[in-house]
């Protein structure tokens, strides 16, 4: 049995770099630091994905990118407690640290880093980040507190990493934005790399909350990513106000869900806009409470200025 073993953890093996490693799980940043300086000696570009954990298609996406960009790719997995409002939802955030260690290896990232809150908050983070007006809108107004949080985290992160390369996912756009600005104020040498939303066959967008999602919640959940495709076509014949009441009157009118906000933006300043020809990029970027689960999507729209 043993000898099975072996032969089998052979081909899990990826190649990297011209040598054969096995996907190396780190829980301290110094075992991290140490293993990352080796991969810069030999001048190296390292990839990271920051991650929850509970992971998805749209998460394996990521690593997948980074791994064919970069030599090593490194995912970290921590439920970070300091960007959730809500107590209970902390608490029942999903984690799958076994189904997701295998999706990494699989995927060929070099290292998961799984570092403890005591490793990563050894004191209270007490750093404010104020990125007005990015952060003050949609996400922001409905969720105070909540980007100091991710800002507080990954800063740590790329701290402790210093990737040349990290890489997030476009569903959460306004957080993307916000962590472009954040690496462009702290002069951090970090290309941030947006990666396409990834959707299920039916458009339903991938998150690690849809997983407790029942079946019922679940096909009701369908009418967000529907009403943003629609209203793609609508907005060409139709303004930006109809538009944006074409989206709130088919979530309002779906059973089971609860709309949040719904809010066109310029996609580089989150500001809203009044008319098609305001900004180059324009998206839709809606909250919806699909019984208890709080479920985030974005749509682009074409403008006249393109």
């Amino acid at each position: 049995m043993l000898n099975y073993t072996l032969f089998c953890t052979v081909f899990l093996l990826e190649k990297k770099s011209d040598n054969w490693i096995l996907m190396k799980t780190i829980h301290t940043i110094n075992e991290l630091q140490q293993q990352l300086a080796a991969v810069r000696e030999r001048n190296e570009k390292i990839g990271f994905v920051p991650t929850m954990g509970a992971l998805h298609d749209g998460h394996a996406s990521l690593v997948r990118k980074s791994v064919s960009e970069n030599a090593v790719t490194v995912v970290s997995i921590f439920v970070n407690p300091t960007q959730f409002n809500d107590k209970k939802d902390l608490e029942k955030y999903p984690r799958t640290l076994e189904a997701d260690s295998l999706l990494l290896e699989k995927e060929g990232a070099s290292f998961v880093f799984v570092p403890t809150v005591e490793e990563m908050y050894p004191q209270p983070d007490t750093r404010q980040f104020n990125y007005a007006p990015l952060d003050t809108v949609m996400e922001g107004a409905f969720r105070p507190g909540h980007f100091n949080g991710v800002c507080q985290i990954v800063s740590k992160l790329f701290d402790a990493v210093k990737p040349d390369r990290a890489y997030f996912g476009e569903k959460d756009f306004q957080q993307l934005a916000i962590i472009r600005e954040m690496t462009r104020q702290l002069d951090l040498p970090i290309e941030i790399v947006g990666c396409a939303i990834v959707r299920e066959p039916d458009g339903l967008a991938l998150s690690s909350r849809n997983a407790r999602l029942s079946a019922v919640e679940r096909e009701n959940a369908l009418k967000i990513s529907q009403s943003l495709f629609k209203s793609t076509t609508f907005a060409l014949t139709h303004s930006v106000a109809e538009t944006q009441r074409f989206v709130e009157e088919a979530i309002w009118a779906s059973e089971g869900l609860q709309l949040e906000y719904f809010s066109i933006v310029n996609g580089r300043t989150l500001q809203t806009v009044q008319r098609w020809e305001d900004a180059e990029e324009i998206v839709g970027c809606i909250t919806v409470f699909c019984g208890e689960v709080r479920l985030i999507d974005n749509i682009p729209y074409k403008t006249s200025k393109k």
